[in-house]
């Protein structure tokens, strides 16, 4: 049977948004759509094979990167207290631009990586419609990250869809927060958010963060002016941008991200970056589900006017086979180009030796994490506490900015691996697994020993605890976390902060990790109440993002 029509789907970097792309791109396809995947060439070992081989409508659409490497950093001494900052580089703009590739706080005209894709996106349109007849795009779905590109597909006609890899909650606090002036709030205030829930009412506390403007930390080898504030080498624009929170990298060290670039979101009470990134978009979609962030999802379609649909959580078919029949997920076919110290077996076999909900399971993800200092604290306190416990550990951990080979390009070197517990796991012996890089973290949290999860609540992880019945201890880093962590404290009550009275303007301590583990793991009522929020996924891939979708295909095809 032929397709009824083709849909373009645009991904950011990273993980954390290429999969809940590639999970849309199977869930559509399956109404007989053609779903083509714009990727840059770097991401293709991202892909899983079973991409290929089990959903004959999605097509992925490889463009060439140039694949060049990030700079070596080299230590740069702090500038004198009181010194100002040097002025940054007057960076021209280049001709031949992608339209509106200078505007706003998008990338800058000279960016390469961007012009790439853009160039091979206009030219496969060129070929694949324009030049042969063949009916164009319905629509193309942008990951808000990527929104430099709307510019592009209105100058060819084809309508845009903004699409959240994030959830709904942390967007409408953004935008209440903004509404409500929360910038101006004195210590010990609290303010309700008119039109969100009560439990979503914000203190001096949960705005109260810490400020980072850090040197840069790029110097040497690169030539003077090709990049300035918010901007990686080669020009490519990381200023606070894309969805709800943005891309906050916290410095963790010495030195700065790349040119001084700022990985942050709005500060509170600051209009949110995704209103511009949506501007224009026929509709939004979220990566979350009715049932479970229904008021966030209402609060966004009434303040913007335009259908926000939550089609999410978007997770690999395993995720919820496993949630369906409460059986360890088994993900090692799941995630392809994976390197790590433990198999899958050996994981399972030192959970197997474990008693029921006893595990603390430790991760930051991929792409964010703790400072330096506090990766001391906690391995200070993994160390002395009595709990059996296993702690990933990403390659770059307690460095700065994306993780090596982010952008494409090589991996950094040993020297630039980040932070490791050395000595830990010859201290706790068998009450410890410590792995380095990979991590099969659904066989983890679907495991019947596992009974906490100390996160940075990135969203992906959280809702793949949510569904597993597995309560958090919430460690957020970056802005769009801290909302999310509100979501799983404050309104659903299925864990903890890490920091005690949820105050993270200080260095997170030891005695603070040690006595909110203690807490979580042994309070009965929050373990309760994450059990019965799993149950919301217990048949599967929720009816109402299943209605979502339609309703999505509606309106592209009126």
């Amino acid at each position: 049977m032929e397709a009824l029509g083709d849909i373009l789907v645009l991904p950011f970097f990273g993980q954390g948004h290429l999969f809940p792309c590639i999970e849309l791109c199977k869930l559509l396809s399956s109404y007989n759509y053609k779903l083509i995947l714009v990727i840059p060439s770097h991401l293709s070992s991202s892909i899983p094979s079973s991409l290929h081989h089990n959903h004959s409508l999605v097509e992925v659409l490889e463009i060439p990167a140039s694949n060049t490497p990030l700079p070596t950093p080299t230590p740069t001494p702090p500038p004198e207290l009181g010194a100002a900052p040097p002025p940054p580089p007057d960076v021209p703009e280049e001709e031949g631009s992608l339209p509106g590739s200078g505007h706003g706080h998008g990338p800058r005209p000279n960016n390469q990586n961007h012009q790439e894709l853009g160039k091979g996106i206009e030219s496969f349109i060129n070929v694949r419609y324009k030049n042969s007849g063949q009916t164009r795009p319905l629509c193309v779905v942008i990951d808000v990250m990527m929104s430099w590109s709307k510019e592009l597909f209105k100058k060819m006609e084809i309508p845009t869809v903004s699409f959240f890899t994030s959830g709904a909650c942390s967007a409408a606090m953004e935008y209440a927060a903004w509404k409500a002036r929360v910038d101006d709030m004195k210590p010990g205030e609290t303010r309700l958010l008119p039109g969100l829930p009560e439990s979503m009412a914000l203190s001096n506390l949960d705005i109260k963060r810490r400020a980072h403007r850090p040197p840069s930390r790029f110097h040497g080898g690169e030539k003077p002016g090709s990049h300035g504030p918010g901007r990686l080498p080669g020009g490519m624009d990381f200023r606070p941008r894309g969805p709800p929170g943005g891309m906050n990298f916290r410095p963790r060290g010495p030195g700065g991200p790349p040119g001084g670039m700022n990985f942050g979101p709005p500060g509170p009470g600051q209009p949110p970056k995704w209103l511009e990134e949506a501007d224009g978009s026929t509709a939004l979609l979220i990566n979350t589900c009715d049932d479970l962030e229904h008021p966030f999802l209402n609060y966004i379609s009434s303040e913007i006017g335009k259908s926000v649909l939550g089609v999410g959580p978007l997770l690999p078919d395993k995720y919820w086979k496993s949630v369906e029949s409460s059986s360890v997920l088994r993900d090692d076919e799941s995630r392809s180009n994976k390197k790590s110290n433990y198999t899958e077996d050996e994981v399972v076999q030192w959970l197997d030796s474990k008693p029921s909900k006893s595990v603390i399971y430790v991760s930051f993800g991929s792409e964010v994490g703790p400072t330096l200092e506090e990766y001391a604290e906690l391995a200070e306190a993994l160390g002395e506490m009595n709990q059996p416990f296993i702690w990933v550990i990403q390659p770059g951990s307690g460095t700065h900015g994306p993780p090596p080979g982010f952008f494409g390009g090589q991996p950094g070197s040993a020297k630039d691996e980040g932070y490791y517990p050395h000595g830990l796991q010859e201290k706790v012996g068998e009450r410890g697994l410590i792995i380095k890089g990979w991590a099969p973290q659904l066989l983890i949290l679907s495991h019947p020993s596992t009974g906490g999860f100390l996160s940075h609540c990135g969203w992906n992880s959280t809702v793949e605890a949510f569904g597993l019945g597995v309560p958090i201890l919430a460690w957020p880093i970056r802005g769009d976390q801290f909302y999310d962590a509100k979501l799983v404290v404050s309104h659903l009550k299925v864990g903890h902060m890490v920091s005690i009275g949820g105050d993270f303007s200080e260095v997170v301590k030891k005695d603070d990790i040690m006595q909110q583990v203690e807490k979580l793991m042994g309070d009965e009522e929050v373990h309760n109440r994450a059990i019965g929020l799993g149950h919301i996924f217990g048949n599967g891939y929720p009816s109402t993002s299943m209605a979502s979708l339609k309703a999505f295909l509606e309106l592209i095809t009126q």
